[in-house]
């Protein structure tokens, strides 16, 4: 019998968990020692390692001791709550990083909340206390106020506690005690993480938490055994979560080692593996003995708060830049992510449209993105909240945000989130000289705020949200003020034309950029879209006049990334996203038609 640790790292974004779990493998002996390792090593995707943080869950697996401890690294994300929640149904306790400076986040109440009402005991990590404003005894103070306001019980609330820094590759016990290495959280996951019930005598039930799938042996359940044995080439049942029933034989059975995956033949309960050999495999499904199935408790995901139309790219670029831009093209590749991100939701809408659904903009931005690099090319229409209808009243999901900003924008932020529909719960004064206010929210407020919070607060203001739950619609809510500049002609633009337009707003273009009717080419400063023309050149004649022939002067164009176009757009634009470009144009192209579409509705209101 193995002796096992299943323990999962959690905590808000950007409090040091990846790195942790670094040096966990790193100081476990996991690597060899000629073997070359980057920072951050679990973050695998493109997209984890430019923006530092995690978006996928990933296992991997230490050996310390005689212990085989698993470790799975979750995101810190609320748009990817869905993954921790399944997660921490794999493991037997959690390590909670908290920031010594930042404290307790949204996030951390949200992942801790799931744990705390799963039974499990944490083990809490105030990390990055070499920070000059750490304050671990506040921050320690914060933590164990928040199991209470959870209603931990005893037994939880007698957590163990270190202290470590996990750039610098050390853990305490006390604060006074000398910056070794990470024995004592090694020491405390031996002592504290509670061994796996089960035992491998009984019948086989494993549970799949997350897929994977290879190009050769189809869609891979990485689960957890929690009693018997799985053997490689037995024949074993798939239990659905709606009780369907089927037989296969495990093709492949894979178990993790540090960064790699080997293939074995056998593996029993408490251990994470990986299975392949069902077809239809799920998450939440059971693999079960064959004669004598008995299914575990499905998984509970959350619902999607968030839907936006993907559809196929109808201007006149169509096709010059991306390689993928039909609409079977699309709707494979959704299907394929669908798959895998069980998070997600997408249903066909006729007319080469898709609608995806999932748990917030950053979620989908990132599959737009994944899309982008990979040659596909796509019109995005703007985030909407997901509406549902309870006894005949309608209701919108409502998100918990906290906000960290200097004192002296504090007035700014507060007047902007009310004309949102935001209510303030509570306003603390931090000792770095910025304030913290928590709002209660609905999502549709949130949806563009992020790009007028940063510019409020020149930067420096910080915020996070959490879904809280669904309820009663809210009203209508304010959104972007500013009108668009939308070009009258097709062509290329010039820098003469520009120049005279910069007075009219922000630019979006710069010269020779190809532009076209109906396409947004920059931020207008007044309410109201105007129509410009940006391909005109200077009308020269053989005159000659002193002084008019000037170097022109232009302001450099705002560059929109995906997620800025995302929550500037407005319901009659649409964002094209190609492998090269992100344009943002209207709906419907042409100016009678835009004119039309206005007048009805109007009428229709």
């Amino acid at each position: 019998m193995q002796k096992i640790k299943n323990i999962a790292v959690i905590a808000h974004v950007d409090h040091g968990k990846t790195t942790l779990v670094d040096q966990l493998l790193q100081q476990s002996g996991t690597f060899a020692a000629h073997q070359e390792v980057e920072d951050r090593v679990m973050d695998s995707n493109d997209i984890e390692k430019e923006r530092g943080i995690t978006i996928l869950s990933k296992n991997t697996a230490i050996t310390y001791g005689d212990y085989k401890i698993n470790i799975i690294d979750t995101p810190g994300h609320a748009d990817f709550g869905g993954e921790v929640e399944r997660v921490l149904k794999m493991v037997d306790s959690v390590l909670l990083l908290v920031d010594a400076q930042e404290g307790v986040m949204p996030q951390t109440k949200f992942v801790l909340k799931k744990a705390i009402s799963l039974g499990l005991i944490p083990i809490v990590v105030i990390n990055k206390i070499d920070k000059d404003g750490a304050e671990p005894d506040r921050v320690m103070d914060e933590v164990f106020d928040l199991l209470v306001a959870l209603e931990a019980n005893e037994e939880q609330l007698e957590f163990p506690v270190l202290y470590a820094a996990a750039r610098d590759g050390y853990a305490k016990w006390n604060l006074e005690d000398e910056n070794k290495d990470m024995t004592p959280l090694f020491e405390a996951i031996l002592e504290y993480v509670p061994s796996p019930e089960g035992s491998a005598d009984n019948p086989t039930q494993a549970q799949v938490f997350t897929l994977d799938s290879d190009n050769f042996v189809g869609k891979i359940g990485v689960s957890r055994i929690f009693n018997g044995r799985v053997k490689k080439g037995d024949e074993y049942a798939l239990v659905k979560a709606n009780g369907e029933k089927s037989v296969a034989r495990v093709s492949k059975l894979i178990g993790f080692k540090g960064l790699d995956r080997i293939e074995i033949n056998e593996a029993e309960a408490g251990d994470i593996v990986a299975i392949a050999g069902f077809a239809d495999i799920d998450v939440g499904d059971t693999v079960a003995d064959k004669n004598n199935p008995v299914a575990l408790d499905p998984l509970h995901v959350e619902e999607p708060t968030l839907s936006v139309i993907f559809s196929v790219n109808d201007g006149p670029l169509a096709g010059t830049e991306g390689k993928h831009v039909t609409s079977n093209k699309l709707r494979d590749r959704l299907e394929k992510e669908m798959e895998t991100n069980i998070a997600m939701k997408m249903e066909p809408m006729g007319d080469a449209s898709f609608k995806v659904s999932g748990r917030g903009e950053l979620q989908i931005g990132i599959l737009a993105e994944n899309m982008r690099r990979e040659g596909y090319e796509f019109l995005l229409a703007r985030p909407e909240v997901v509406v549902k209808e309870e006894n005949g009243v309608k209701m919108e999901p409502f998100e918990h945000l906290v906000v960290d900003v200097p004192e002296e924008f504090q007035g700014v932020a507060i007047e902007k989130l009310g004309k949102r529909k935001a209510e303030m719960t509570s306003m603390t004064p931090m000792p770095d000289g910025t304030v913290r206010i928590e709002f209660e929210i609905p999502a549709r407020g949130l949806i563009g705020f992020r790009s007028e919070f940063l510019t409020d607060t020149k930067g420096e203001g910080i915020m996070n949200h959490s879904f809280i739950e669904y309820r009663p619609y809210s009203g209508t809510v304010e959104s972007r003020t500013q009108g668009a500049l939308v070009s009258m002609d097709t062509g290329e633009a010039v820098a003469f034309s520009i120049f005279n337009l910069q007075a009219r707003g922000v630019m979006f273009i710069k010269p020779q950029d190809k532009v076209y009717d109906g396409m947004v080419i920059g931020e207008s400063a007044r309410p109201g879209d105007l129509e410009v023309n940006p391909l005109k050149g200077k009308q020269l004649t053989n005159m000659r006049t002193s002084g008019a022939d000037d170097a022109i002067k232009l302001v450099p164009p705002r560059i929109m990334s995906l997620e800025a176009a995302m929550e500037w757009i407005e319901d009659d634009e649409l964002i094209e996203v190609t492998p090269e470009s992100i344009r943002i144009r209207k709906k419907h192209l042409n100016a009678i038609d835009r004119r039309k579409a206005i007048r009805d509705k109007k009428n229709a209101s």
